[in-house]
């Protein structure tokens, strides 16, 4: 595995004359972020060894390389997920290649459904905590680098949720702060499912982020993450969904979320 991420890694510092410090992974309907990168360097999945390549609507499949808010970045256009038939280890597989080209700071951004009562449709909540019910850690096997048994007690970086908190204040964008639970998916949750979720102490759940954000940990990443709420978990308000409506609720929400990703690199 290592052989291969610097071999990944490698080939990426051949095509690319920047050195990032900030990476950005893009979710279901987020990838209009993409547009207001300047200085373009595009690379499909396709053409980069070793990397598994998106099968879900919504996900481009493009390696970017460019400037956001001033700084150097590179983002993910399009992610992996376990639900794909790909294992942990291929599913984190960029987040440690990331690592391999130095950066030092993760912004993981997901649709999600709502578990808490309070929630709507169309909100953003700045993720605190997570909760990881996937069947498979990313983490099992040979320890490549870093602690065996890393401290999650942080996984999303105070400092980064305070200064995000201050954007939204000074924009008037409403934002929610809450847990969210990584299941494995790829089927929406039963209502008592949803139940069982907000009883763990889960705000919203979906079926990405979680194993990204225990491999940025372990590689001592600061790490920031937004959730859109695209669909309600809720009883007597669950929702017909489907992954179509998911990407449509997303993409009316992302600008907010670009904003508010875009001023905070610009302040790193």
């Amino acid at each position: 595995m290592l052989e291969k991420i610097k071999e990944t890694a490698g080939f990426l510092r051949n095509k690319v004359h920047t050195a990032p410090e900030i990476a950005v992974i893009l979710g279901t309907g987020l990838g209009h972020l993409a547009d207001h990168i300047t200085d373009k360097l595009e690379i499909p999945y396709t053409e980069i060894p070793h990397f598994p390549v998106s099968t879900v609507e919504g996900h481009s499949g493009k390696l970017i390389f460019g400037k956001l808010g001033g700084k150097d970045i590179m983002a993910m256009q399009g992610r992996f997920h376990y639900y794909e038939g790909y294992s942990m280890q291929e599913v984190t597989f960029p987040v440690r290649v990331m690592h391999e080209l130095g950066i030092k700071t993760l912004f993981v951004s997901n649709a999600s459904g709502a578990t808490n009562p309070d929630y709507k449709v169309g909100d953003l909540m700045i993720i605190t905590d997570h909760i990881n019910y996937f069947p498979e850690h990313p983490l099992r096997g040979k320890n490549l680098y870093g602690d065996r048994f890393p401290n999650m007690g942080e996984p999303y970086d105070k400092k980064l949720i305070a200064m995000a908190l201050e954007i939204a204040k000074e924009h008037h964008i409403e934002v929610r702060q809450g847990v969210y639970l990584g299941t494995q998916g790829p089927t929406y949750e039963t209502l008592h499912e949803y139940r069982m979720f907000r009883m763990f102490g889960a705000d919203a759940v979906g079926m990405s982020t979680v194993p990204e954000v225990i491999v940025a940990r372990h590689c001592d990443m600061k790490v920031f993450g937004i959730s859109v709420v695209t669909d309600l978990g809720v009883e007597n308000h669950i929702m017909e969904v489907n992954h179509l409506a998911v990407q449509e609720a997303a993409d009316n929400s992302e600008p907010n979320m670009t904003l508010i990703f875009k001023e905070l690199i610009e302040k790193l």
